[in-house]
């Protein structure tokens, strides 16, 4: 139980500004109190009783004494997310196995435990064992938990929570993930802060939500990514720093745009020539002449394939194939949403970081707007950043009303 703590007097508009101090803080935007001052266009003294609040909440730190502020402006108190504060559960699923972490504000992961092997097609068996694993972290560090939130490689439908496609794990289409997520943390004795919340969200969009907040995709207002992870293309948009997920939670499935329509491998949409098999770990291996082990994952095979032994000439001819049909999807996907920036994630980075020349090429090449505005591409770069944004948005109602759900 988090001890009861004296907290200061607060006016209402301090009390109103508390989600917002904390979201400024939070993504690394107000370090200092005079920031947050200048952020919220409130008096210094209302800043100053709003970080109060937040520290005295355990949420933030409040430096004791102010730093130095160079040649201009006063001394200011500087302000940092806590360490020692509270966390959320955050687990993810794959082709490949399951990992579960503790996550703190500020995207730090404070705790991961992995679980691999195959996925059994029971969802509640594998999110039963999530669970497990996010308790045992929990235990072990002794944290308090605030929520809990749930990365699947499948679109979600909302409102229900139901994985729609979860093709690559054999679970049921429709399969109501939030609901026995809930079931599984309601089970499993945890104790949290506040009555628990169950989130769920597609992999890809998490991965956006994250890199926006606290990684690559900062300071974009219109944040495209897409990415592979072990099977499979996943794209999102992150519009004004929200996902956009369409009337249903459905939008941006961009592993079904055509790349390759005349000689392409057939999808799982009943198509051929999808970003979706033609850009994927598996993709690669197989246009390398590679045949896929069960040692390691896809991901890993094709990552290695690339750093160990691309001065191999059919390792190079499959990353330039895989480059070129990369690039033609971007290009795309360019021309219809015209985003301010594109983030690549999973083996994608890895081929950037391979190509980066003939990838911004192609897609330069293809698109009117790359060619007009130079739509800067670049590599995720948070580590397991699809973990981070289930964490995201567990932690959205204490950031929407820290007080609401911690002092409740």
């Amino acid at each position: 139980m988090t001890p009861t703590r004296t907290r200061p007097a607060r006016p209402e508009r301090g009390r109103s500004a508390l989600g917002p101090a904390l979201e400024l803080v939070h993504t690394g935007r107000a370090p200092t109190r005079a920031v947050l001052t200048a952020e919220l266009g409130v008096t210094r003294a209302t800043a100053g009783a709003v970080a109060a609040e937040l520290a005295a909440l355990g949420l933030i730190t409040v430096d004791s004494r102010p730093a130095a502020a160079g040649h201009q402006g006063r001394p200011s108190h500087g302000l940092a997310v806590n360490p020692e504060g509270p966390v959320v559960l955050a687990a993810q699923v794959h082709a490949d196995g399951f990992r579960a972490a503790l996550v703190g504000l500020g995207g730090r992961i404070v705790a991961t435990a992995p679980g691999c092997g195959t996925v059994p097609a029971d969802p509640a068996h594998v999110l039963a064992a999530v669970v497990e694993e996010g308790a045992k972290l929990l235990r072990a560090t002794g944290r308090t938990c605030v929520g809990a939130g749930l990365a699947v490689p499948s679109a979600v439908a909302e409102p229900d929570g139901e994985a729609l496609n979860p093709l690559h794990l054999a679970w049921p289409a429709g399969a109501p993930v939030r609901r026995i997520f809930h079931d599984c943390l309601t089970a499993s004795g945890i104790e949290f802060a506040a009555a628990p919340r169950a989130f769920t969200g597609n992999d890809v969009n998490l991965a956006a939500l994250a890199e926006h907040r606290h990684g690559a995709g900062r300071g974009s207002a219109h944040l495209l990514c897409v990415a592979t992870g072990h099977r499979g293309v996943g794209g999102a948009l992150v519009l004004d720093g929200r996902l956009h997920t369409g009337s249903a939670g459905l939008a941006l499935e961009v592993g079904h745009l055509t790349v390759n329509p005349d000689e392409g491998l057939p999808c799982h949409c009943g198509s051929r020539g999808c970003l979706d098999v033609e850009t994927d770990p598996l993709a690669l291996l197989t246009a390398a002449g590679r045949a896929p082990g069960p040692e390691v994952s896809l991901l890993q095979q094709a990552r290695e394939l690339v750093r160990d032994e691309h001065a191999d000439p059919a390792v190079a001819a499959a990353v330039d194939l895989v480059v070129d049909r990369l690039g033609l999807g971007l290009a795309g996907l360019v021309n219809i949403l015209n985003p301010d920036r594109i983030i690549l994630g999973g083996l994608h980075q890895v081929l950037l970081a391979a190509a980066p020349e003939r990838l911004r090429a192609r897609v330069a090449d293809r698109s009117l707007w790359g060619r007009s505005g130079g739509v800067p591409v670049l590599e995720c770069t948070l580590d397991h950043n699809s973990l981070v944004g289930a964490a995201e948005l567990a932690w959205q109602p204490v950031l929407d009303d820290p007080l609401g759900v911690l002092a409740g």
